[in-house]
């Protein structure tokens, strides 16, 4: 019913198109801002840059409401993107500012190429030889938009600012999801090795010890993803969002486990067995390499403790389990 309570864009008045143009300038401009503000304290060029693009935004609404007055007086109708059926909408600031600065400046091209679409359909719907002259400048702004973002980071963003960025934007994404993640795999693949492998020796029933893995994986991802995003809501330590870090260390801790309880699909016990060992040879050694990639850990070392704690655990569970 929504759908159907809105104007549609070919029935709306030439006052109604600028009016909603005006809105949509508006709007947009108050979402460059918001970028600019998320981003000011760790990428301060790139939220000059967002500025900049603020500012012509407010250039844009500006000769629109001056064209308004000079046809329709001072009184603008009240018409929003919401309004309109099938014009093109914004994602919430919220939604996009905690994807990451790449992500917002891919927002921000498909932002203007939606407003470029808008002031050519709404040029072609206007009769007013002014009004069409403006909104197809503005198309034409629009469409160089692109080029105006490329030229406000060329003039905020020198080699340091964007190595100083890269170096934030790593330095987010180590805390955000590599750090939790990485947590969560070493608990799922090292703290899962006893229950699973004492099952299988204990038992040497395939279907039980995968039953057994199947269990402990799930319960220990749940577990592990709900004390991380408990533990830290990240306002103070900047370790970004809670929800973010405890699907990262939730899921990880699953996929440590079921890496090798998944083997004991096979009927076969000693095949499921050996294959099982294999995994996690490989699993603790890619926790060693993402130690060494993103945590600078000396590759050795992480080596040693890894697979060290690891052999450990493996071979108390199949000691428990062989007793």
């Amino acid at each position: 019913m929504q759908f159907f309570s809105r104007k549609r864009f070919r029935d709306l008045s030439e006052q109604e198109i600028l009016a909603l143009a005006i809105s949509s300038e508006e709007d947009d401009a108050r979402i460059y801002r918001g970028y600019a503000e998320r981003l000011r304290a760790e990428y301060p060029a790139s939220a000059k840059m967002f500025d900049g693009m603020a500012k012509e935004e407010d250039g844009h609404r500006q000769r629109l409401i001056a064209l308004h007055k000079e046809r329709f007086g001072d009184t603008i109708p009240l018409i929003r993107r919401e309004h309109v059926a099938g014009y093109y909408t914004r994602r919430p600031i919220w939604l996009v500012e905690n994807l990451g600065i790449e992500r917002i400046r891919e927002e921000t091209v498909m932002m203007e190429q939606e407003a470029e679409t808008f002031y050519v359909n709404a040029a072609k719907r206007c009769t007013d030889a002014s009004t069409r002259k403006l909104l197809g400048d503005l198309a034409a702004a629009e469409a160089k938009h692109e080029a105006l973002a490329g030229k406000l980071a060329e003039e905020y963003l020198d080699d340091d600012s964007r190595h100083d960025e890269e170096i934030v934007s790593h330095r987010q994404f180590v805390l955000t999801w590599v750090q939790p993640g990485l947590a969560g795999l070493m608990d799922g693949s090292v703290s899962t090795l006893a229950p699973i492998f004492a099952t299988a020796f204990a038992t040497q029933s395939t279907t039980t010890t995968f039953l057994v893995g199947l269990a402990a994986s799930v319960g220990a991802g749940i577990s592990m993803g709900f004390t991380e995003a408990a533990s830290d809501d990240g306002q103070l330590s900047g370790r970004g969002s809670p929800l973010k870090r405890g699907l990262a260390s939730g899921v990880m801790t699953a996929v440590g486990g079921l890496g090798h309880a998944m083997p004991y699909l096979i009927p076969h016990f000693w095949t499921a067995t050996i294959i099982a060992f294999t995994v996690v040879f490989c699993e603790l050694w890619a926790i060693a390499w993402i130690q060494k990639r993103y945590m600078e850990t000396p590759f050795f070392r992480a080596a040693i403790q890894v697979v060290l704690g690891g052999a450990l655990v493996l071979g108390a569970g199949i000691l428990i389990g062989s007793g």
